[in-house]
Parts: structure tokens; sequence; C-alpha cells
């Protein structure tokens, strides 16, 4: 199978092997009468098992400095549970991620009304966003020093509330430099917002610690976008320099994680700084010194989300029994700004009958 192949599970072989790469499929189940798999891709260093439910990161296994191997995401066993997810662990978040305030925008002297899911705003796409739907399985992805799979969603007009029928595909794709490439492709026959992203929340330790105090986080942001009660952006974009979202240099996680007392933590839009001839860009690292794992972001997107599992409280079980805790992970949600619809000064976030959108983010893994 070569890049772009059609998936078609009765000819396609369960295992493809091409050198120390490897992809391999079983179904699961079905889910809404569709077909549900999970899929295994490695590199020989690196393995990462996804999920069309949701089209989930469900687990990423990386060597430690002692070459001890742990999954470093959140991740259920039974995928059964990403039906509910509340925490939207690894899934792709859409049409809309973030925060839409009250759900209500006006596009081409139109008013809309999404789905108000979040206190009296629209979040992460609504009640049945992106992250519930069993997604299609295009393609494998097979060459010589990559392997991956491309998956396809068709929202429909009117669905949550958006407008348009969108097309989109997501790929996830594993090379031979320890890097996963998210790249994303949308098409829309009427105008509507979009803002794609990737929830998956890293825990560098593979929950040995299941805290994330003792990570370092980088963001290569100078500014931030304020925002009020409701988490919702006031318009007004601030400098990070003296104050505790001040992440220009490696800083420890558990230093300043006390200081946001209303959201319980790190909750945070940050603008990227980007030069105007860069498409891809260095967003964020994260380290544990511990163990030496890091995981480097780059993206396309303009701004990050920084979000450290504020309001886990122990109810949701992982792949290996691990339970989730308030502040054992850290989300790095590449995306553009919240309720960007809602300020006309912010990045567009307005996609196009006849315009294709493009976008990438890489998730880099390695130790020192």
């Amino acid at each position: 199978m070569k890049a772009g192949d059609e998936f078609d599970q009765t000819n396609t072989p369960a295992t493809i092997r091409v050198g120390v790469f490897s992809l391999s499929f079983k179904e699961i189940k079905r889910i809404h009468g569709k077909k549900v798999f999970k899929f295994f891709l490695t590199n020989g260093t690196v393995s990462i098992t996804i999920c069309n439910l949701g089209c989930s990161i469900i687990s990423i296994n990386t060597p430690d400095k002692f070459h001890v191997y742990k999954n470093i995401v959140s991740g259920f066993d039974n995928v059964e549970e990403y039906l509910v997810n509340k925490d939207y662990f690894g899934s792709i978040i859409g049409r809309y991620a973030n925060r839409i305030a009250r759900g209500r925008f006006t596009l081409e002297s139109k008013s809309f009304q999404l789905a108000v899911n979040d206190g009296e705003n629209h979040l992460h796409g609504g009640w049945q966003g992106f992250n519930k739907k069993v997604w299609d399985v295009q393609a494998v992805i097979n060459e010589k020093n990559h392997v991956g799979v491309t998956f396809k969603y068709m929202s429909v007009d009117g669905e949550e509330g958006y407008p348009g029928n969108l097309e989109v595909k997501t790929s996830y794709i594993l090379d031979s430099w320890n890097q996963l490439h998210l790249k994303y492709e949308t098409k829309t026959d009427r105008a509507t917002p979009l803002n794609l992203t990737n929830h998956s929340y890293f825990n560098l330790t593979g929950f040995d610690d299941p805290f994330i105090y003792n990570h370092f986080l980088q963001v290569n942001a100078t500014s931030y976008t304020e925002k009020n009660k409701q988490n919702i952006p006031t318009g007004n974009i601030f400098p990070v320099s003296n104050t505790s979202l001040d992440f220009r240099k490696m800083k420890q996680i558990g230093i300043d994680i006390d200081q946001f007392p209303l959201d319980l933590g790190y909750d945070h839009n940050f603008i990227l700084n980007k030069e105007p001839s860069e498409i891809i860009s260095f967003a964020a690292k994260l380290y544990e010194p511990h163990c030496g794992r890091f995981v480097n972001v780059y993206t396309s997107e303009p701004a990050i989300q920084v979000y450290t599992a504020n309001f886990w409280n122990g109810s949701s079980i992982g792949l290996h029994g691990e339970i989730f805790q308030k502040h054992g992970a850290i989300a790095l949600e590449t995306q553009s700004y919240p309720d960007s619809p809602n300020h006309s000064y912010f990045p567009n976030t307005i996609l196009y009958p006849g315009n294709k959108h493009m976008s990438e983010t890489i998730y880099e893994f390695g130790v020192e």
C-alpha cells in the first residue's frame, strides 16, 4: 500500500511492514452501524495507537533516558468510553475548538445559534462534536520513511447549529525522526467557522508521577488573549512578561499553577511568535527531567491553548489502570483564537466555498 491508497479492510493486509516501520489494524466493534478500528503505527522507536472513533490518539509509547517505554498520553482501554469522553482525551475537536460566546455569531448578515454546552457558551463543537463521531477510514499511508492513516468525516449542514456541509480529512503520519504529523484538510459548500485541534494530554512520566508539577514548559509566545470569568476573550491582548504566563524560557509548571484560582490552573490562549515567511514554526516544548522525555510542538496555527487538566477528579481510569487526577497531564492545543467569529481583528477562522483550508501540527518526541 502506498501513500493515499484507499482503505479496504478486505483487501488491505492486517499488518504492513517496511524496514523498521509497521502499520497494523483490527476491527474492534460497530457503533452506530459503523466499523470502529484501532490502528497501530511504529517506526521502531515510537509506537502510536489511533482509533477512528473521535479520530482519537489512544496511546503514544516512547522510551525514556533509561530505555524504559511508557505511554505518555491519557487514553481509554474501552473505546466505547470515547462516546462520553468528557475531557476529550486525544480526540479531534471541531468544528470549532475552544469557546464561542453564547454560541452565537453573525456571518454574511445572518445570525447563527450554536449548541450551548459550557454554561452559556459553545465549547469544542457542541454536545456531539467531532470527538464523538465515527470517522471513515479513507486511506493507509505506507512509505519508506513514514506510515500513517487518513480519516474523513462529513459534517452536515446544521450540525450543532453550524452552516454548510463541511468535509474534514485528518491524517496521522509517523516518520523516521520520531515526529507525529497531524495534517488537516477541509472544504465547505457554505461559509462556516472552522478551528480544529487535537486534544491529547501529556504526562511524560507515563503517569508514574500522577501530577505534572515537575514538568518544564516553554511556549514561544510573548502575548496572550485576556479572558473574562466565562473564559471568553475580552478582545485585549497583553504581554506575558512579568506575569505567571511567561513561558518564554523553560519554567517548571508547578511554580505558578496556583496563581489562577478561577481556572484552578493554566487554561490560557497564547499567541505564537511567527515570522511572515514561516508556515510551520516552533510553538512549545514540554520536558520532564527525571525520565528525560520531551515533546516539541510545531504548528501552522497562530495560537496554542495550554490546559493543565484542572477539572480531572479521579473518575477516569486509563489504559493501564492509572487514575487521572487534577493536574495529572497537560494539553497543548494548537489552534486559532477562541471566539474569533465575534472579534473582527482576530485571525480569520471563516472557511468559504471554493477555498481549501490546510493546517499541520507536529509532535516531536525525544530524550535528553
